[in-house]
């Protein structure tokens, strides 16, 4: 398939449950907390490895985020796509996967 040939992002939708919306939300919350105490320590001058510890926990919290994401959409969006015989969406997932693990 060619990259033309290919739906845009923005054009593509995925229906969410309100509890999952919000679960997914919270967690972006908590994280977005954890970014701004991040700022706060480098503007109190804190001690670098206490910065590099609580940057650790943000990746292993977007980290988590992820694996929550990719299992819902591999649970939703590919076995429907699948079912309705759009198999691409198996190249899909795996080039999206190359890229997380990157």
């Amino acid at each position: 398939m060619r990259d033309k040939d290919k739906e845009c992002c923005l054009c593509k939708k995925t229906e969410r449950g309100e509890e999952e919306r919000k679960k997914l939300i919270n967690r972006l919350n908590r994280i977005e907390g954890q970014i701004r105490g991040i700022r706060a320590m480098i503007e109190k001058d804190a001690y670098c490895t206490d910065i590099l510890m609580q940057s650790a926990a943000v990746n292993a919290a977007v980290n988590s985020f992820n694996k929550d994401l990719i299992a819902g959409h591999i649970r939703r969006c590919v076995v429907r796509d699948i079912r309705e015989g759009k198999d691409e969406v198996i190249d899909e997932l795996v080039e999206t996967l190359q890229k997380l693990m990157r």
